[in-house]
């Protein structure tokens, strides 16, 4: 239990940590005072100045913080040509924008150990032997997952639809089938007879096996971080755009009045972990890096005190040529936040009255795909 915790805590803190540090580096680059970066939240336990920066390590242990003078207003500013208000509008946005870039950042690099582990997906025109079923002719016959199937009946087979055509001509007959069963760098070809089922039990296919083209690639290890980067980034694009649409539809049912029971909290996200974790290092490098965007997307959510919200304001600063009135945008910041808070705390109540019903992670987790079900 505690070990879970610690993970949480340390994959929440990497994720906040990397987010901030967008804005910390961008904020240096564009001349703007980071009064303080702090590992961890308020209150301060122990803090050391280098240069003009404070780095601190506070009492709360998880996530961090950077702290920009002049950040909000310009009351307090002593260097007005460091302070971030007096910057030009770009650079304000491409430091608020840091962040978000960050984190879309991280889940291309976490995606990419992953694929340069576990290989490159590709397409072929083989037939590939998936999964067999227990009892079916294929299992009878002796394939198994891994193999290839060459020819049916001496005809060469060009793809996967193309086998599902000629088997179709042999149900319920016995027919002679070329398998090649891959061995290291070379393969082996061998014969085997099979019966396709013209009427296979509900769930099975004529010969019981789950075929595809889709093949594992292992490059040459000095092309696999490149292979890996290539498609870590489609990973990453291809899960924004879930994620995205996954918020739309969540935001269209509150507007319809229906509250979304799938929401997940700070519990619901610890017991994902948690589950992830079980499943070994790559499933929680490949959880994190779909966490990491998904903080990324929320972060550019136009709602007080978000990242979007902020780049939505220097829109409008562009569109009526005078900045918005700090003390209106504070106000707004202030409501914001509260709202956001008042929906964690009911988020987590949820998420706590689904784990004690449930009595395990396992439960909660199964509870929770079941009320997101249609």
């Amino acid at each position: 239990m505690i070990g879970s915790i610690l993970l949480f805590l340390v994959v929440l803190s990497v994720l906040i940590l990397v987010h901030e540090f967008g804005h910390f580096f961008s904020a240096k680059r564009f001349g703007v005072w980071v009064e303080e970066f702090g590992l961890g939240y308020p209150p301060r336990a122990i803090g050391k100045k280098i240069g003009d920066t404070i780095y601190s390590l506070n009492w709360l242990p998880f996530g961090g913080f950077v702290r920009l003078h002049g950040e909000q207003t310009e009351e307090g500013v002593t260097k007005p040509d460091k302070a971030f208000v007096n910057k030009s509008k770009g650079a304000r946005a491409v430091i608020i924008s840091a962040g978000v870039i960050m984190n879309f950042l991280l889940a291309i690099v976490l995606f990419s150990i992953t694929y340069s582990i576990t290989g490159i997906p590709r397409q072929t025109d083989n037939v590939n032997v998936i999964e067999v079923a227990e009892g079916s002719p294929a299992e009878v016959a002796g394939i198994v997952p891994g193999e290839v199937l060459r020819q049916i009946d001496g005809k060469e087979i060009a793809s996967v639809e193309d086998f599902q055509l000629m088997l179709a001509d042999y149900y319920d007959e016995e027919v002679e089938v070329v398998v090649e069963t891959p061995i290291d760098e070379y393969s082996e070809t061998r014969s085997v007879v099979i019966v396709p089922r013209g009427t296979p039990p509900e769930g099975e296919g004529s010969l019981g096996v789950v075929i595809g083209s889709t093949e594992t690639y292992f490059p040459p290890l000095w092309q696999r971080p490149f292979y890996g980067a290539f498609y870590g980034t489609k990973e990453a694009i291809l899960w924004g755009k879930m994620i995205i649409v996954g918020m739309f539809t969540m935001f269209s049912r509150l507007a319809g009045g229906e509250i979304p029971k799938d929401i997940a909290g700070p519990v619901g996200i610890y017991a994902i972990t948690t589950q992830a974790a079980k499943f070994g290092a790559i499933a929680l490098i490949n959880f994190v890096g779909i966490f990491s965007i998904n903080l990324a997307i929320l972060n550019l959510l136009p709602f007080p005190p978000l990242d979007g919200w902020r780049l939505l304001m220097i829109g409008v600063e562009a569109v009526i040529r005078r900045k918005v009135m700090p003390k209106f945008e504070q106000w707004v910041q202030t409501v914001g936040m509260i709202i956001l808070i008042l929906l964690l705390v009911l988020v987590t109540f949820n998420d706590v009255r689904r784990l004690v019903k449930t009595k395990s992670i396992e439960g909660y987790l199964e509870n929770v795909i079941e009320e997101a079900t249609p």
